[in-house]
């Protein structure tokens, strides 16, 4: 697998709110063990190929919890689409003899339960939304439907987003109605991009399956003499996807053969430029040298992370007076600004291209079921998280880069952290920035 490994700054001065989540986190806590567990999911964000596993990951832990005498008894709630179906109540029970039925989940994309972008703490987006009424406080209306569920664990399976939520939401339920849900996160996330976590769920498939659907939009660059192909992937402010695909696409065409004089060839279906949020894009200089390679092979491609320009992109909307389009998290909607047509246009003309095509990789790669290194990855941080649940201790599962050995651990919410960027400087990736002419 590609990891996105970096020994990142020494975080920055809590603020008043994590000191009181570091206090609620790291006070004494109760146990779950030999009791009558209820158990609640959901699932929320973006799409990742490991929701499924991780549902199915979770369940088969915590029937193995008791089935070995840990715990009681065992209730298994499915919130629908998200916070969306917390604050609007709908959820449905799993039964009994279905609980040990959820292995074929594994290999399925996407998530069984539903997902949805709702942030609980945007209190103006719920109303309009529909999910809470006028005067009512997000906060407050799910902490009512939990209560009235009488959850003990909910598992939280999404990306950063995700689970400050549910810290905010385990917060508020211990400051106004003095009780505590435990909150077991399992971090999913293709951009890999969570502080301090090593490696989230759905990064090293997405990168894969990326990879794959190159393997065939690479073909098009034979269709039409000077064509250029910009593969735009998933990644608002990390590169790690982007060079994850690059690098297991290289890997794959390095594998097949090719046939002289035929002018199809490993050259002409390389990757011919990666450009990540990470690295300044001198489009002029690209461009003088991406014009070479088109003279040559009468073709271009650039895996394009769809975080890079997109600050450019927004300066320049907004000094148009253009309304910049945001979801409820106040993230600009990628989508909508189309950093890929934005290249196209400016490389076109430099490279001479007579024909361009954006293919985007992100709805098929993110849309998968998890692979083998996921899996092992998910089942392995659903294990510690079944424990830490019912010893009683909340936190975010994942390797804990921070931690002396790389653990899996619940790590304390406040320290989950969003945009950690990917390491430009590592030299795998150094070395193929160099090997496609890149860099010197």
């Amino acid at each position: 697998p590609i990891t996105n490994f970096r020994r990142h700054l020494p975080l920055c001065k809590t603020s008043t709110s994590s000191c009181i989540l570091h206090h609620i986190f790291s006070q004494t806590t109760m146990s779950y063990a030999n009791t009558h567990v209820n158990v609640a999911m959901l699932t929320a964000g973006g799409l990742a190929p490991c929701l499924s596993s991780s549902i199915a990951a979770l369940t088969q832990h915590w029937v193995a919890a008791l089935k070995a005498g840990k715990i009681s008894g065992l209730t298994v709630r499915m919130y629908t689409d998200g916070y969306k179906g917390l604050l609007q109540g709908e959820s449905f029970v799993v039964p009994d003899d279905v609980l040990e039925q959820v292995a074929p989940l594994h290999d399925l994309g996407g998530s069984p339960i539903g997902n949805s972008r709702v942030k609980l703490t945007n209190v103006a987006d719920c109303v309009k939304r529909g999910l809470c009424k006028e005067g009512e406080s997000p906060l407050e209306v799910a902490s009512q439907q939990l209560l009235k569920d009488e959850v003990n664990v909910i598992h939280t399976i999404g990306g950063d987003d995700t689970n400050t939520q549910a810290a905010e939401l385990s917060k508020y339920l211990l400051e106004k109605h003095g009780g505590k849900v435990i909150v077991v996160g399992m971090p999913k996330t293709i951009d890999n991009d969570v502080f301090p976590i090593h490696q989230t769920f759905g990064a090293d498939t997405a990168a894969q399956q990326g990879a794959l659907f190159f393997e065939n939009v690479v073909s098009e660059s034979t269709a039409n003499p000077r064509m250029l192909i910009l593969h735009e992937v998933m990644g608002r402010d990390c590169g790690y996807l982007t060079a994850a695909d690059a690098k297991y696409y290289r890997e794959a065409l390095q594998k097949k053969t090719f046939v002289s004089p035929f002018t199809t060839s490993a050259k002409s279906r390389d990757v011919h430029a990666i450009w990540i949020p990470e690295l300044p894009i001198d489009i002029q200089g690209e461009g003088a040298r991406l014009k070479k390679v088109m003279d040559e092979q009468g073709c271009v491609n650039v895996f394009l992370s769809e975080g890079s320009g997109v600050k450019d992109i927004v300066a320049e909307m907004e000094k148009n007076g253009e309304e910049v389009p945001r979801d409820a998290f106040g993230h600009v909607k990628l989508d909508k600004v189309n950093p890929g047509a934005y290249f196209a246009k400016n490389l076109a003309a430099l490279v001479g291209a007579e024909k361009t095509l954006v293919q985007k990789s992100g709805y098929f790669a993110r849309s998968a079921a998890a692979n083998g290194f996921d899996r092992d990855l998910i089942n392995k941080c659903a294990e510690v998280g079944v424990s830490a649940a019912i010893d009683g201790t909340s936190g975010c599962m994942g390797q804990d880069e921070d931690k002396e050995g790389m653990p899996i651990r619940p790590i304390e919410f406040e320290r989950i952290k969003g945009h950690k960027p990917f390491a430009a400087d590592q030299p795998w990736f150094q070395d193929m920035l160099k090997d496609i002419g890149q860099i010197n």
